[in-house]
C-alpha cells in the first residue's frame, strides 16, 4: 500500500463517529513527511546503484540523441562515425600491438640459464609438434642468435635483445638482415605484444634458422686512401 494509500485509510478511521479534528498547515506537514519517512513506504524502491545506473542511461540517451541530431545522416550517420573510430583502433592495435609492449621490449633474448643453439632448436622442435607456436618461434630466434655466437660471428653479450642481435647480424650476413629483423619483430610481437604466432610464422623463422647456418660472413673493407682495397 503506498504512503498515500495508508494516509487516505487512516483519515477515514478517524473520521468515521468523530468530530474532525482541525491541524495547522505546518505541523500536518511534518507530521506528513515523518510519517511518509518510515521505512516502509520504501522497501519497494530502486537501489542506490539502480537510480545511479538510470540516472547514466538517461545522460548517455540524452547525449546520444543529441550527437545524432548533430551529425549528417542523423542516427545512421551515428553509427557509421562509431564503427569508423572502432576499425581505426582496432588497426593500430593490430599494427602497434598492447601498450605494455613498449616498456618491455627491451628485455634480454636468453634467460639466465644458458642453453646451445640445438638446445633451443630442440625445445622449438617440441613447442611445433604439440602447435604451440609462440614458445616454438621463441626458441628458434634464440638458437639463430645462439648459433651465430657459437660461430663467433657474434660476440657472447649477456643482457642482448632480439633487435639488437638482428641488428648485428645484419651487418655480418647482410643478405639475411630483412630476414633477420622480420625474426626479431615476430620474437618481439609474441613475447611482449600479446601477438599470436602461427605454423607459418615459425615455418619462416625456422627456415631462416637453416639459411643463416649455412651462410658465410661478408667481410666489409675500407678503401685506401689512392683508391685501392
Amino acid at each position: 500500500m503506498s504512503g498515500a494509500a495508508r494516509l487516505t485509510t487512516f483519515a477515514s478511521r478517524m473520521s468515521g463517529d468523530e468530530p474532525p479534528v482541525t491541524v495547522p498547515r505546518d505541523p500536518a506537514r511534518e507530521a506528513a513527511r515523518r510519517e511518509l519517512a518510515k521505512r516502509m513506504y520504501h522497501e519497494n524502491d530502486p537501489s542506490l546503484f539502480q537510480r545511479a545506473l538510470n540516472a547514466f542511461w538517461a545522460w548517455l540517451g540524452k547525449l546520444l540523441a543529441k550527437a545524432a541530431s548533430a551529425t549528417p545522416g542523423g542516427s545512421l550517420g551515428l553509427l557509421v562515425v562509431v564503427l569508423c573510430v572502432i576499425a581505426v583502433l582496432a588497426a593500430l592495435w593490430w599494427r602497434l600491438g598492447t601498450p605494455r609492449r613498449s616498456s618491455v621490449a627491451a628485455a634480454p633474448l636468453f634467460d639466465e640459464r644458458p642453453r646451445t643453439a640445438a638446445e633451443h632448436r630442440a625445445a622449438a622442435d617440441a613447442h611445433a609438434a604439440q602447435g604451440h607456436w609462440n614458445q616454438a618461434v621463441q626458441e628458434r630466434m634464440r638458437a639463430i642468435v645462439r648459433a651465430l655466437e657459437e660461430r663467433a660471428l657474434l660476440d657472447v653479450r649477456p643482457g642482448r635483445t632480439a633487435d639488437e642481435a638482428a641488428a648485428e647480424a645484419g651487418r655480418t650476413l647482410p643478405a639475411h638482415a630483412g630476414a633477420l629483423h622480420a625474426a626479431a619483430r615476430h620474437f618481439d610481437d609474441v613475447t611482449y605484444g600479446g601477438r599470436t604466432a602461427d605454423q607459418q610464422t615459425y615455418q619462416r623463422v625456422a627456415q631462416l634458422d637453416s639459411d643463416v647456418e649455412r651462410a658465410r660472413p661478408t667481410l666489409v673493407t675500407s678503401a685506401s686512401p689512392d683508391g685501392k682495397t
